[in-house]
């Protein structure tokens, strides 16, 4: 908002995205930030319809790919190197790997209560790896449920980008809350379930290894089951999820600038 109200150039990475739901506030932050921006540069075709839908010039909207998918491809073959499994004594697709932070999930103890339940009745099956966000940690503290949780289910504190990107491309399934994990599993072809009422990501649950569930645990524990059992989603990488956005937005930045000042 400063560098419109400066009249200073802005471009929105990951333009065009939304959940639908206003009660988070990142939501708020999409909705302002596209209507404020010059560069709109979109992950997936829902950006596109949406940017369209709000009224946003075509000429300042451009479908570039995904950066975070940049990140990973860029990353990967350091992160085979970095002992993670080994740190948890996990196999190659024979673990779950839980990230669980958003307060629909784990600001009530009810909510807590029932996650707990679910991770408890995945651990039967397979070894989950935990990395605990702060917030959840300090809930799951404050509500009393640390002794509660299962021996099989590992609790770790938050990971650096390069052991969890090693455990999320060994995981036979994911279980999440987070935005960027979907679109991470769906290119690395890893099963995700999602425990959100929506997605601003759908096209990872559209032609992608995401199972959105909502908040019913019952649901999830039921899905991860089945996917554990072998029932698994065949998923494709989305349009321009080549590891080369960056670039992408580079040039066109160069490009419009150039125009400008010429």
């Amino acid at each position: 908002m400063t560098a419109a109200k400066l009249h200073i150039k802005t471009a929105h990475v990951e333009a065009g995205l939304r959940s639908f739901d206003r009660k988070m506030p990142e939501e708020l932050n999409r909705l302002l930030t596209d209507q404020i921006s010059d560069f709109l540069f979109v992950t997936e075709k829902s950006g596109l319809e949406n940017l369209k839908k709000d009224g946003i010039p075509e000429n300042k909207v451009f479908f570039v790919g995904n950066v975070m998918i940049d990140s990973l491809v860029y990353f990967l073959k350091k992160a085979e190197s970095s002992g993670s499994l080994e740190k948890y004594a996990v196999k190659p697709s024979n673990y779950v790997l839980v990230t669980l932070h958003r307060p629909s999930n784990v600001d009530s103890k009810e909510q807590l209560d029932k996650i707990v339940n679910m991770l408890n009745s995945i651990a039967q099956k397979r070894k989950i790896i935990f990395p605990v966000h702060p917030r959840t940690n300090s809930n799951i503290e404050g509500f009393s449920l640390f002794d509660k949780i299962d021996s099989n289910v590992i609790l770790s504190d938050p990971i650096g980008y390069l052991d969890f990107l090693n455990l999320l491309r060994n995981a036979e399934l994911v279980v999440t809350d987070s935005g960027g994990i979907q679109e991470e599993t769906t290119y690395l072809g890893v099963q995700c379930i999602t425990i959100r009422r929506s997605t601003e990501r759908p096209i990872t649950v559209e032609i992608g290894t995401n199972h959105l569930v909502g908040d019913d645990f019952k649901q999830a524990e039921k899905t991860a089951e089945n996917i554990l059992n072998g029932s698994i989603k065949r998923g494709s990488i989305p349009d321009l999820w080549d590891g080369k956005a960056a670039e992408r937005i580079s040039e066109i930045i160069i490009s419009k600038l150039s125009n400008i000042n010429s």
